[in-house]
């Protein structure tokens, strides 16, 4: 059986079924090239996990750098286009507006990936969403703490996975330990809203992680950072601290990995919610 050109799209299940119905193809062999339907081809440049977030439970967040201008708005459209919405990481101010020139304006009926673009520039982050999309919803409560301001954008990268994987996000910034009285108002309040796990991202030393972790009886995820000075200053004393905690409970992701902390904090808040789906 042949597949369509476009490798991609959950258009091609019903040739798939059809294959398994007129007796073309065994079970096994549509199981087999299912996975397949998933992929989206763009030229020569691109082949898109469109069925993550349904096969995971974790969305693609398409890396911004390294991508030219063109590439990188083809992706966005064809996320858009497939399920609704996409999500960026590492956006400049200018190629936001690109995208929202590329995607904002026309009606849904005349360009099938319009879409309105809301841009995080501290974070660099860009949510590009069709009409009618909405995240999911009750799928656990999620935490985010930074120390400080320049730790808030790896923080908000870890808060629009948490977020379009179906979690509330709970935020308190600016709480780091040079005055960690800071900390205690909005850490017990995340308690009291029933959060299941935090990401608390810090630069510097990297002591926050630790020093929430010791006060709270669920997972802390330490997302170091990139923000400091002298040795280790481009993250590696933070994440090394983090490692060599020794308060139970603390784990952590690579330096700046605000996806990666905000995809783990909303698998463990799904499963805490009791949603696998």
């Amino acid at each position: 059986m042949s597949m369509p050109g476009r490798t991609g799209g959950f258009s091609d299940v019903r040739s798939l079924l059809e294959g398994v119905r007129t007796g073309a193809m065994s079970v096994d062999q549509a199981l087999s090239l299912f996975p397949l339907l998933q992929i989206h081809q763009l030229d020569d440049f691109a082949r898109l996990d469109l069925g993550r977030a349904t096969r995971k439970g974790v969305p693609e967040v398409i890396f911004s750098p390294g991508k030219s201008d063109e590439a990188f708005v083809a992706i966005v459209q064809a996320f858009v286009g497939d399920g609704g919405v996409a999500l960026a990481a590492r956006v400049t101010p200018a190629r936001a507006a690109l995208v929202e020139r590329a995607l904002g304006g026309a009606p849904v009926a005349e360009n099938p990936t319009a879409a309105v673009c809301t841009y995080h520039e501290q974070a660099g982050t860009l949510v590009a969403a069709a009409a009618g999309y909405v995240p999911p919803s009750g799928r656990g409560v999620v935490g985010i703490i930074s120390a400080g301001t320049a730790d808030v954008s790896a923080a908000e990268e870890a808060g629009m996975v948490a977020t379009h994987m179906g979690c509330r996000v709970l935020r308190a910034h600016d709480v780091g330990v040079a005055g960690v009285h800071r900390l205690l108002e909005p850490l017990a309040d995340m308690v009291a809203e029933g959060v299941q796990v935090l990401v608390v991202a810090a630069g510097m030393e990297g002591a926050l992680p630790s020093v929430v972790a010791g006060l709270v009886d669920i997972p802390v995820i330490g997302l170091p950072t990139s923000t400091g000075y002298g040795m280790g200053g481009a993250g590696t004393a933070a994440l090394l601290s983090i490692l060599q905690t020794c308060t139970p409970g603390l784990v952590a992701v690579n330096i700046d990995n605000g996806v990666g902390a905000g995809a783990a904090a909303g698998l463990i808040a799904r499963g805490q919610a009791g949603q696998r789906s």
